[in-house]
């Protein structure tokens, strides 16, 4: 035989049982859990403020986990990491069932969000290892598009379980998942090349963000832009909502719809993202997400506030995988797993910051200049990302060929 036989082409479809499956089945016990744990954290004896704090707790573990998670992934390679956060989280979630004290379900909450952290990083750093750039986009889009399919799913699932077996059976259902997760896991996935290069040996984190400062002043600034509009909208929506004589039901069906429209739109993008550019998607994205939330303020009636719902949707569906690709596009090779743990932490402060942008505002001036703000945040990441950023499918683009079929 001869010793120059090219590797098989990479295939989309080969991710499914390694990648998408765990992460829908991730995402699917993370959504039944979540609706459900400031109820639970009540039923088990909690202040309703303490309930609310229990769902912060997870945020900020996730947050503080981000770029240990990241040093972690560096020394034990991206399959035991997956496994470490899924046989974790498996404990965890058998702990919020068994051991129904507000005080001990704190650090359990601290706990998931920690798992959080570590699985997203190290399924990130794990398909930047394996998917060719040329291919990257519709890869991180279909990731995406699990965990959103997954999280829609996931408190249906957490419903009819509470219902019929008690509030804790989402816990169950949430460990059982993750059970299957980490199975699927330890029999499919396999060491990477990189690996092999990075595990045990481990970057210094401030060395890494000095080196590609310049990434993080950027993309990382349109990265954030996004992740802000994304959660602003889960609070200034309802609000407004509320503030024209809107019941719970209606704004739920907005929500409803809107979430509709986000999981339609993963896959196209995902075929942009590698055929045109990471911008042709990311830009839109931000464009629209920003129109929709300046549009927000002119929205007197359930229609308009329906529409400008659904325009923020499609931007939000167009950036479906962006920031995955942008790290992973400008992850370097070595120290990889610390720079993708300071993007998370990065998108994660968008997250958490977000509502508190809108919260801050409306106690100095309106909920209208909330919107008008965080749509302005949108329109100068929309910038950033146009003018300043490289544009890495670019910048990299493997020789001409006709790219593999999914």
């Amino acid at each position: 035989m001869n010793g120059n036989v090219s590797p098989a082409p990479f295939r989309i479809r080969s991710l499914t049982v390694p990648v998408y499956l765990p992460t829908f089945l991730f995402a699917v016990g993370q959504g039944a859990v979540i609706p459900v744990m400031p109820l639970y954290a009540i039923e088990v004896g909690a202040s309703p403020a303490f309930a609310g704090f229990l769902v912060a707790l997870r945020g900020i573990g996730t947050m503080a986990f981000d770029i240990p998670a990241g040093m972690m992934v560096s020394r034990l390679g991206e399959r035991w990491a997956m496994l470490a956060a899924t046989a974790v989280l498996f404990l965890v979630a058998i702990g919020f069932a068994l051991v129904p004290s507000p005080l001990i379900l704190a650090p359990l909450a601290f706990l998931m969000g920690c798992t959080w952290a570590v699985w997203m990083l190290a399924r990130l750093s794990y398909a930047t290892d394996v998917a060719p750039l040329d291919q990257r986009g519709r890869v991180l889009s279909l990731i995406g598009g699990s965990n959103r399919i997954g999280n829609f799913a996931g408190p249906f699932l957490g419903a009819a379980g509470a219902s019929l077996l008690g509030t804790d059976a989402a816990f169950y259902l949430q460990a059982l998942l993750a059970l299957a997760a980490a199975i699927l896991i330890f029999a499919v996935v396999r060491e990477t090349p990189a690996d092999h290069g990075a595990a045990g040996a481990g970057h210094p984190v401030l060395g890494v963000l000095r080196q590609h400062a310049a990434v993080f002043a950027t993309a990382g600034l349109a990265s954030l832009a996004i992740q802000v509009l994304r959660s602003s909208r889960q609070a200034v929506i309802p609000l407004w909502g509320d503030r024209i004589g809107l019941d719970a039901a209606q704004v739920s069906v907005i929500f409803g719809l809107s979430s509709a429209l986000d999981m339609t739109l993963f896959y196209p993008v995902g075929i942009v993202m590698d055929r045109w550019g990471r911008k042709f998607a990311g830009v839109p994205c931000l464009l629209f997400m920003s129109a929709g939330m300046l549009l927000v303020p002119l929205s007197e009636s359930y229609l308009a506030l329906l529409l400008a719902s659904l325009l923020i949707s499609f931007g939000n569906g167009l950036g479906s995988g962006i920031n995955m690709t942008l790290g992973s596009d400008f992850s370097p090779a070595v120290g990889r797993g610390e720079f993708l743990g300071a993007w998370r932490l990065v998108t994660d402060l968008g997250t958490a910051g977000g509502p508190l942008l809108v919260s801050a505002i409306i106690g100095v001036s309106s909920l209208a200049a909330a919107a008008v703000a965080t749509g302005g945040i949108g329109l100068a990441g929309a910038a950033v990302l146009a003018f300043l950023v490289p544009e890495p499918l670019r910048r990299h683009r493997p020789a001409a060929g006709p790219a593999p079929g999914a």
